[in-house]
């Protein structure tokens, strides 16, 4: 198979983790006999730097003529004092939004070989930590008019919309039923029906569109007990169905509580096109540079751009083998370090990685 990716490695630790999860790309495509062409971009504050905006025309482009697109981390202290308009972050939203990548998925599990590496108490985390978080992505307050600032009564306002029609949550809880079928089963809705207008709509819709999907189980929990939940026995959950400000929030929980944000990918989807593969951890400016970073995250994105971005699930099962893998034989990075492991950096990581991707077997 021959593919053309685009990489986005963005701001902070982008750049190096980008380069290990390309590695480990390549060494994949060998190993299977597959050609990927790989072009670059600018995003992020690497980009305001260059052109003086976060996400370049010509970015834009390179995507929309690429089968998939894998990006790094953008934003730092550097630009944020920065107008809105220009701060990196928008460059994430607005790739986002060009590319009609309205769901989010992102898998949070418990590796066995990090079971002490987990934040839980240890009765918790033997129940199991296997779910998935489908987030909309392109709707609610990041999106949604009016939103601005103004004087009201002498004091300063600031105000944001949430917003969503009936499509735009129809499609997401298509999206999570699914994934659900090819998972557990089960799919539990999170809004806030009890107090928002928005979430009574969501909640009408996503039954709704369960008559479809009469095989999935669906169950419907408010936000904040959600985040309890997750604390509490994260074993309950199969497939996790938001919004975009709650999925934001969510997701995030659901996979620090496995350990380490660098040990959780991402997938960006839409109707068509190509999808954005990413670590959900952020740039981490403070260790830019150090070859202190975990790669282990964006390896495991590259694994869902393969699955899902290229059809080529069997590949994307060779790596995320090697990465356990790698991990049972005891290579750690500083965020999962523990007593008796070997200590190895952000580059070193990703070589092992590479290394058990070509010797491990099928």
């Amino acid at each position: 198979m021959d593919a053309r990716i685009c990489l986005l490695p963005g701001d902070g630790i982008g750049p190096e983790i980008l380069a290990q999860g390309v590695a480990a790309l390549k060494a994949a495509g060998q190993r299977f006999h597959h050609e990927f062409t790989f072009v670059e971009a600018l995003i992020g504050g690497a980009a305001v730097d260059a052109s003086g905006e976060p996400l370049p025309a010509e970015t834009v482009t390179r995507c929309l003529e690429s089968n998939a697109v894998y990006f790094g981390a953008v934003g730092g202290p550097k630009w944020d004092s920065l107008p809105r308009a220009q701060r990196p972050e928008r460059g994430i939203l607005g790739i986002r939004k060009a590319l009609g990548l309205f769901a989010n998925l992102r898998p949070a599990m418990l590796f066995p070989e990090l079971a002490g590496a987990c934040l839980l108490r240890a009765d918790i985390a033997a129940r199991g930590l296997d779910l998935i978080v489908v987030r909309e992505l392109t709707g609610d307050v990041y999106f949604g008019e009016p939103r601005g600032r103004e004087l009201r009564d002498g004091l300063r306002t600031g105000f944001d919309t949430m917003l969503y029609n009936e499509e735009e949550v129809r499609r997401i809880a298509r999206v999570a039923f699914e994934t659900a079928r090819g998972r557990r089963g089960k799919v539990c809705s999170v809004e806030k029906s009890n107090v928002l207008e928005t979430s009574r709509l969501w909640r009408e819709v996503v039954e709704e569109t369960h008559r479809e999907y009469p095989d999935i189980e669906l169950s419907h929990l408010y936000v904040d007990n959600t985040a309890m939940q997750l604390v509490r026995d994260p074993s309950q959950f199969d497939v996790i169905l938001t919004g975009n400000l709650f999925g934001d929030i969510l997701s995030d929980e659901a996979a620090v509580i496995t350990g380490s944000l660098g040990m959780l990918p991402s997938a960006s989807l839409g109707a068509g096109g190509p999808g954005l593969f990413e670590p959900i951890h952020g740039s981490a400016p403070d260790i830019a540079g150090e070859d202190k970073a975990n790669p282990l995250a964006t390896i495991l994105s590259g694994a869902m751009l393969l699955r899902l971005g290229l059809r080529l699930p069997e590949e994307a099962d060779c790596i995320e083998a090697a990465v356990r893998r790698t991990l049972a034989d005891g290579f750690r990075t500083a965020d999962i370090m523990e007593p008796g492991k070997t200590l190895v950096g952000c580059a070193a990581m990703g070589a092992a990685v590479c290394e058990r991707i070509h010797r491990i077997r099928g």
